[in-house]
């Protein structure tokens, strides 16, 4: 039973994207972080699309590799024989209700933009759509030809005279049909160009000559952005970045240089938080209320507690950092770190899969891995858990509430500190400490007067 009221997407990837000069797949070149590929993807799934289809061609694995995660289905375009070609591959015939066809290297494009597309298109009780944008250089792009504002033709520039080189509407390459009437004008593409390809754009002249109604939907410049060389890409990715700079601050962040902050699409911050110039926020990153970013910071997939202040230099990854807690300058959490509330680590503390507890503290050059600290703990400088074995495995420290830690002290883990227990500086600790004892694992000092060297 057909669904007439579902849609589907085909995105369009199977370019090589030759003026990227990139081994590469263009699709896959990176916006803020994201593939071009999933940013088209993403809009299509948050449009409710039942179907989603890739055409695929250059470095198919890849791009199956990035695509088919996502629920969508890779269809391989054997030879590049031009886009209606490409939108044939995706088998529109077995599709049902309405179909929208985008480009995979269009990364700007957002979901409203293409739900308002959808309105209209149901509105006008269109047949097929092409959906255009007033750009002011509209260069090599094809002209958008009206005539009284009805649709009469896509030209191409090569082929426009310079009346029709002065229009500034353009096709942006987005089309939205019904399925059937899809399927019927695509069989009747004919190759008749110097380069033998089937072009999409032909859909629109066959559709006009067969009296389907044929419509032009105007969206914002943004939805005709196709990225094909580096310099694109890089200015792709500095809008994204301006829209989410935008979005924080909306919010009642403080942004110190805004144009020198980089915060990619899924990172949250509290209001009254002030991020300062030269930081970087990555992935699934939540800063919370009132907190201080300095310069240098970069923060990937990381929770940040309200009022806690990242001094500059530090990078943090995967990690979780609570509520008041001053840290750095140039401090590193390493995956799978949790430090607790109130916290001070100072400058070239590095943690790795380490859980630090509250008011405990790290003030300088220490490497705690693979431990358990405790509260109200007491990390003297240069402290190391030497966690990395001759087998090969690693091992954990466990460090009690209260303990004090003298400076310059390694702990050979698997080892265990009690509550309570003081760690003579200059110890290197192999054995368990009982709680509230003083450990003192160090050579005897020994002074000989009046020493010296042979031969001297």
């Amino acid at each position: 039973m057909k669904d007439t009221n579902s849609l589907s997407v085909i995105v369009l990837a199977a370019g090589k994207g030759t003026r990227m000069k990139s081994p590469l797949p263009k699709v896959l070149h990176p916006v803020v972080g994201q593939p071009m590929v999933k940013r088209v993807l993403d809009v299509a799934k948050a449009l409710g699309a039942v179907q989603r289809r890739v055409v695929v061609g250059h470095g198919e694995a890849l791009v199956r590799r990035v695509v088919e995660p996502m629920g969508a289905v890779a269809y391989s375009q054997k030879e590049q024989r031009g886009t209606a070609d490409a939108v044939k591959a995706a088998d529109p015939a077995s599709l049902d209700g309405t179909v929208m066809i985008l480009s995979g290297d269009v990364p700007l494009i957002e979901v409203a933009d293409m739900q308002t597309v959808l309105t209209e298109f149901n509105a006008l009780k269109a047949d097929i759509a092409v959906v255009t944008a007033d750009l002011k250089n509209p260069g090599s792009l094809g002209r958008i030809v009206r005539q009284k504002g009805e649709l009469r033709a896509i030209v191409e520039a090569s082929d426009a005279g310079p009346d029709t080189l002065k229009i500034r509407e353009i096709n942006s390459g987005a089309y939205v049909a019904k399925a059937d009437v899809l399927t019927k004008l695509l069989d009747k593409v004919k190759p008749n160009n110097a380069k033998g390809e089937y072009y999409l754009t032909d859909i629109i002249s066959i559709g006009i000559e067969e009296g389907y109604k044929v419509v032009a939907i105007k969206t914002r410049p943004a939805v005709a952005f196709g990225v094909n060389t580096q310099a694109e890409l890089a200015r792709a990715s500095r809008i994204v970045f301006k829209r989410n700079r935008n979005r924080l601050m909306e919010n009642g962040v403080v942004m110190i240089d805004p144009a020198s902050v980089y915060a990619e699409d899924d990172v949250q911050i509290g209001s009254g938080s002030v991020v300062y110039p030269g930081v970087y926020l990555r992935g699934d990153t939540r800063i919370g209320n009132f907190c201080v970013l300095e310069p240098g910071v970069h923060i990937y997939s990381s929770i940040v507690g309200d009022s806690t202040h990242i001094k500059a230099g530090c990078y943090f990854e995967n990690s979780v950092i609570g509520t008041k807690v001053q840290i750095g300058p140039y401090a590193r959490l390493r995956p799978e770190s949790d430090v607790g509330n109130e916290v001070h680590i100072g400058n070239f503390v590095e943690l790795k899969k380490t859980k630090f507890g509250a008011r405990s503290k790290a003030g300088h050059l220490s490497y705690l891995g693979d431990a358990i600290v405790g509260e109200d703990v007491n990390i003297g400088c240069g402290t190391i858990t030497c966690n990395y074995a001759p087998d090969r495995k690693k091992y954990q420290t466990t460090i009690g509430n209260g303990v004090f830690v003298g400076s310059d002290v390694q702990f050979v883990a698997p080892v265990t500190i009690g509550a309570g227990a003081t760690i003579a500086s200059g110890s290197t600790v192999t054995e368990d400490v009982p709680a509230d004892a003083l450990a003192v694992a160090r050579g005897r000092q020994v002074n000989k007067e009046g020493w010296k060297p042979k031969g001297s």
